[in-house]
């Protein structure tokens, strides 16, 4: 047993060591004086451009992914989308639709960008994966300022680790690596003040330490980790320690509780767990994300949700387990440091916020997700990193010299997982049936993977989907609605009536479900009724361009043409991009020609052409009104460019025949016409104006 002048003496060395440490960390920024800095410098260089390579390597596919899932909550946001927008989002944040949250940082990020590229995917990935770069690069400067073993090794696992794949190529999730970027700026201030006393350093720590948590507020936890560092580095926390970060405390504080207090206006949710419950999931959730850190298989975007009861074996072995294994760093910090448990309480204290002792919407789908530990990971990659070096001393001879290669196998076997759950994220179609292989109950899985595959012309796999989703969830109005759409594209339209009225049935009100009804009416000839159909869904919504777009169509099919147009003209009216907008202009023409305006006909069809050059049926339909006109020369042109896409319709060399005799060329006529009986020999109109060119061109031969 140690005397107490030996403790002593041990106490002594520590400090001496730890004073020697933080002189070698204070000259780190020095300029290079000598030939050993230089290579120094190129050294780090070198391991800089290596982490650059393995992440641009790793994340590769995220550069032809595309938007996917609540990427939308972005891309269709108008404050995102009008140059007037910025303001709003700082002020007032109500007005952005899908966001539950007040991180303006993250939206004018994404309004920034919207001016350079707009609705194009790539600009905002590759965006993405430097930020995350970024953070990388900032994690191996705090990592080597911090002393800790293996610096350049903890960033390249963390670097190249599967669970961030969420983080980095899901474009929403742009708040993890901003706020990150954010974080560890702000951790590197801090700690650059606490060696050097310069209060510039502190200021601007506590300012990085704002913008992160208006990038997302669950960086909250930085505080916290400051005082677990104070603790590492000397094995307690002073007064003085608990002074200097009040000021973050107080930060955190304030914007995260007006965060919250915003998200509860924004979304009313009350889950009803009681602590000790809250408590279990909290165990168990700790000891699922240790797991998946260290063996990253069956990476599922959405995983099972499990049951919460005060009686879960599971959930109470978690619980002490994780008791166990602290009060064993706790005891064991004299026999092998303080940083193992150092490493356990940061990965516990800064996953905090997402373990559910506070309540937020994704607990309705899964009480745990991958990118919930994206800076949590970093606190046991380093103690795990730490412990095989500690035992590699132990390891002699060849076994001690794999160690390199050791690292490589380790980087690449991540990487490659990595690389491949990038790929997940490629296309909806890829990530919702991802989430089905892996979670066939997740919630609304099955309903999303049937719009896309809507969407990419899988019909058969998105009604089978479809109904997967009204069976899980027979009390979901949307998605009977949903089944309703899918069956409208099968052509069942009995069938699509049915599962809208039982959408109706639960929602008098769902705006999707009237619609489809309206259109499965229409669809089954029962017009009267699909025009009240469609009447109604307008009086309970308001201008819906789509509804108004349907109701245009089905007084177009009434003969009620007048009506059709005005319509079609409301429709246009509120959204002129209206995919359909084409469609519509071409209704409104045939509309007109009907009822005899034929100069607003021609209008129409132009208009229709300019939305959509390859409408052949507008194409075709202004030829006729410009013939009917005397306009035979447009007429021609227009049927020469009908011919040049559909070279073999009887009635297109018909009507071209019928254009040159009015032009007074009966021999191009005559071929034309010829033509046109070869491919219809019952073609009438062609055969009678057949015999008056034949007459018109004898005329011309006896003059």
């Amino acid at each position: 047993m140690a005397t107490k002048k030996e403790a002593k003496r041990a106490r002594r060395a520590r400090l001496a060591l730890a004073r020697a440490e933080a002189e070698r960390r204070k000259q780190e920024g020095a300029a290079p004086s000598e030939p050993g800095d230089t290579r120094l410098l190129r050294q780090r260089a070198l391991g800089a451009l290596a982490l650059a390579v393995i992440v641009a390597a790793a994340f590769s596919p995220a550069f032809q992914a595309g938007f996917v899932w609540d990427d939308i909550a972005f891309i269709e946001e108008p404050l995102v989308r009008s140059p007037s927008g910025l303001k709003s989002i700082w002020l007032s944040p109500s007005d952005i639709r899908n966001e539950g949250h007040y991180w303006p940082l993250t939206y004018t990020t994404f309004w920034m960008e919207h001016r350079l590229w707009g609705e194009n995917p790539l600009g905002y990935h590759i965006v993405n994966v430097l930020l995350y770069l970024g953070n990388v690069l900032l994690l191996w400067r705090l990592i080597r300022r911090l002393a800790v073993p293996g610096a350049w090794t903890v960033a390249a696992i963390w670097a190249v680790h599967p669970l961030h794949v969420e983080s980095v190529v899901w474009i929403i999730e742009r708040k993890d690596v901003l706020s990150g970027l954010f974080y560890l700026g702000a951790a590197l201030a801090y700690l650059s003040f606490s060696e050097t006393n310069r209060w510039s350093r502190y200021g601007l720590g506590l300012g990085l330490y704002a913008l992160g948590l208006l990038a997302k507020s669950a960086v909250v936890t930085l505080p916290a980790a400051m005082l677990i560092w104070h603790w590492w580095q000397r094995g307690r926390v002073t007064a003085r320690d608990l002074l200097r970060t009040a000021p973050f405390f107080l930060a955190g504080l304030l914007i995260s509780l007006g965060d919250l207090a915003f998200y509860r206006f924004r979304e009313v949710l009350s889950l009803d767990y009681s602590l000790l419950e809250r408590t279990l999931i909290a165990a168990r959730a700790l000891w699922f994300y240790a797991v998946k850190l260290i063996w990253p298989t069956e990476l599922a975007v959405i995983y099972p949700r499990w049951e919460v009861r005060a009686t879960d074996a599971l959930a109470w072995a978690c619980l002490a387990a994780a008791l166990a294994l602290a009060t064993a760093l706790w005891l064991g910090r004299r026999r092998f440091g303080r940083g193992p448990l150092a490493g356990a309480l940061f990965f516990a204290v800064t996953l905090s916020p997402a373990l559910g002792f506070v309540d937020y919407g994704y607990m309705q789908f899964s009480f745990v997700a991958d990118r919930f530990q994206y800076l949590a990971s970093l606190g046991l990659i380093a103690v795990l990193v730490g412990a095989a070096l500690h035992a590699r001393r132990y390891v002699r001879g060849t076994a001690n010299r794999a160690g390199p290669a050791i690292l490589l196998a380790v980087l690449l076997a991540l990487g490659t997982v990595t690389w491949r759950q990038a790929t997940v994220w490629r296309d909806g179609v890829t990530l919702y049936g991802h989430i089905v292989s892996l979670n066939p109950a997740a919630r609304n899985a099955h309903l999303n993977w049937s719009v896309v595959l809507n969407e990419a012309g899988r019909l058969e796999e998105s009604l089978n989907a479809a109904r997967i989703a009204a069976d899980q969830r027979p009390e979901h109005p949307e998605a009977h609605s949903n089944l309703a759409r899918a069956l409208l594209d099968a052509n069942d339209f009995e069938g699509a009536e049915a599962s809208a009225a039982r959408a109706l049935a639960i929602d008098p009100k769902h705006p999707n479900a009237l619609q489809n009804r309206a259109e499965a009416l229409r669809k089954q000839g029962r017009l009267d009724e699909a025009i009240i159909a469609f009447r109604s869904r307008l009086e309970m919504h308001g201008d819906v361009p789509l509804a108004w777009t349907g109701l245009s169509g089905t007084l177009f099919d009434t003969g009620q043409y007048e009506e059709a147009i005005d319509a079609a003209e409301r429709a246009l009216r509120i959204d002129p991009d209206l995919p359909l907008a084409g469609t519509l202009r071409l209704i409104q023409g045939v509309a007109a020609s009907k009822l005899g305006r034929l100069d607003e006909a021609a209008e129409r069809f132009a208009r229709a052409l300019e939305l959509d050059p390859g409408n052949l049926e507008a194409l075709d339909r202004l030829a006729f009104v410009r013939s009917h006109q005397g306009r035979h020369e447009d007429a021609l042109r227009l049927y020469r460019t009908l011919l040049e896409t559909n070279a073999n319709n009887a009635a297109i060399h018909a009507n071209l025949g019928i254009t040159l005799l009015n032009l007074e060329r009966p021999r191009e006529a005559i071929e034309n016409l010829e033509r046109a009986l070869e491919l219809d020999a019952a073609h009438e109109n062609a055969r009678l104006t057949l015999q008056e060119a034949r007459a018109a061109a004898r005329n011309e031969d006896s003059r």
